[in-house]
């Protein structure tokens, strides 16, 4: 068997890890951002000013921030469920440490000093957790498309091949939801007025770099023999194009329909795909081609499920649209935002019990269809990881209000009123977005799609120039180390030095 149909079967035929697993992996990023947040406040407590070296700052982010979940989806995993636990009191430990170093006078009770907190104000027009999201989704694609050529990655955390949860199912359907939390519908000011479909114009302007990079990753993959899983999305079809078309669609749908209706938009939409699904035999076709053997004779055939699963992703889309409406919905103190994550939390609880609901009684979770299931299991993980990201923020919040002068980048900074005597006459003044200090996740936020492309080009090279399939842990390990941090240094550079690339 030649090197890539060896690759070709290490990848196909799989069947997923359980939605507990994943709950627990994806409980991981939050953690790992904690703990940094915790780190660069115990600093500012010990010497007096925040970490400014950029050097430091970078290695630091990336050792806490990206290394960990190296290890975690490889020669951690078997000890996965331990692993929250192990950085958990990690951070118990140094929020304790800060508490009881803390150099406030006079020392304040810690149950005032949280009802002081609760009434703390925010900056209304800053939502760190959604950037954060961003950042981290396409760090963690990034990971799992090279790992996922090493032995050392769990055959488990892979794209299924029909049905199935998987890591890698869930990080494309992450992908979509994360693009349309800041696409122009849900950044658009509600007062300015626009042409009607005015943003498909504009959407078909900045699309275009998609097209392009999914011609050029076609001609690529084509012209080297590369190694393909065709039941993904087929022989010509890949996600650079689906992204690109589910935005133009969902684009056309916004502008016919309204924003705040999204969500009736997506459930209509996932809901009649599945119709179709159990009522025709669209599924048959899906899964075996129009003649039954799997055929990949004519464009149709050839690329099914690329096709036919943008009615998935495009319910997806629409549905984080709504999620989006509802977050830049304005807030501006702690209590506001707590009683957001409660809202979030029923939601997901009613979105689990949803997705129990269709997993039983009408198909499994099935990513290569792109099904209700699918769609209602994305938006539910997509929500929890989010709510994970937002009281972590919160945590920082209250952990910076313990250090006079602590700052943590990509974080939420208290906001003060200016000084008056007249209490209705209060107004928010932001104090900073911790936007002063290098960060990796706002470097990797200033150029994601080239972060992502990187990530895309430097996952073919490796694979060209190295038998993955047969390579030992501490090589693999080195390897994807090596891989991430090139990736991450490459942002930071451009950030550095304010370079932000924009084809649209």
């Amino acid at each position: 068997m030649s090197q890539k149909h060896l690759k070709e079967a290490f990848i196909s035929d799989l069947n997923g890890t359980s939605l507990l697993e994943i709950s627990i992996g994806l409980s991981l990023a939050p953690l790992c951002l904690l703990s940094r947040g915790l780190l660069l406040i115990l600093y500012c407590l010990h010497y007096g000013k925040p970490l400014s070296s950029r050097t430091y700052s970078l290695l630091l982010d990336f050792l806490v921030l990206v290394s960990p979940l190296l290890f975690s989806c490889t020669v951690l995993s078997p000890i996965v469920f331990f692993v929250p636990i192990i950085i958990a009191a990690f951070c118990a430990g140094i929020f304790s440490k800060i508490y009881s170093q803390r150099k406030q006078e006079p020392r304040v009770a810690f149950r005032q000093m949280v009802k002081d907190f609760q009434k703390m104000p925010l900056d209304p027009e800053y939502i760190p957790a959604i950037t954060v999201f961003r950042v981290y989704i396409n760090v963690l694609t990034s990971i799992s498309i090279l790992a996922v050529d090493f032995p050392q990655y769990p055959r488990r955390y892979a794209k299924t091949e029909t049905y199935g949860t998987g890591i890698m199912d869930f990080g494309v359907g992450a992908f979509v939801f994360g693009n349309a939390l800041v696409c122009p519908e849900v950044r658009q000011k509600p007062s300015l007025a626009q042409p009607k479909f005015s943003s498909v114009a504009k959407q078909f302007s900045s699309i275009w770099p998609l097209i392009f990079l999914g011609v050029g990753r076609l001609l690529s993959v084509k012209s080297i023999d590369y190694h393909e899983h065709t039941s993904e999305y087929g022989v010509h079809w890949n996600f650079f194009f689906t992204l690109a078309f589910v935005r133009l669609a969902a684009s056309l749908l916004l502008s016919v329909f309204p924003k705040n209706s999204s969500w009736i938009v997506a459930v209509n939409l996932a809901v009649l795909y599945q119709l179709i699904l159990n009522t025709t035999s669209l599924k048959m076709f899906i899964l075996h081609g129009s003649n039954g053997r799997d055929t990949r004779v004519g464009f149709l055939n050839a690329n099914r499920e690329g096709l036919l699963s943008l009615f998935g992703y495009l319910a997806i889309y629409m549905a984080s649209v709504q999620v989006g409406l509802w977050l830049l919905k304005r807030r501006s103190s702690v209590r506001g935002w707590a009683e957001a994550v409660r809202l979030l939390l029923l939601t997901v609880l009613a979105l689990f019990l949803c997705l129990h609901i269709s997993q039983v009684y009408v198909e499994p979770v099935s990513r290569r269809m792109a099904n209700l299931s699918y769609c209602i299991w994305v938006v539910a993980h997509c929500l929890m990881f989010f709510i994970c990201l937002v009281v972590t923020d919160l945590a920082l919040v209250f952990t910076k209000l313990l250090v006079r002068g602590s700052s943590v980048p990509c974080c939420w900074d208290v906001v003060q009123p200016p000084t008056t005597n007249k209490k209705h006459e209060l107004e928010a003044v932001p104090v900073g977005r911790g936007g002063k200090h290098m960060c990796l996740i706002s470097a990797v936020n200033k150029n994601q799609l080239l972060f992502f492309l990187l990530a895309n080009v430097m996952t073919g090279a490796v694979n060209i120039l190295i038998d993955t399939i047969h390579s030992k842990m501490v090589f693999t390990l080195c390897i994807l180390h090596l891989y991430m941090f090139f990736n991450c240094l490459v942002m930071y550079i451009m950030h550095a030095k304010n370079i932000v690339l924009k084809f649209w």
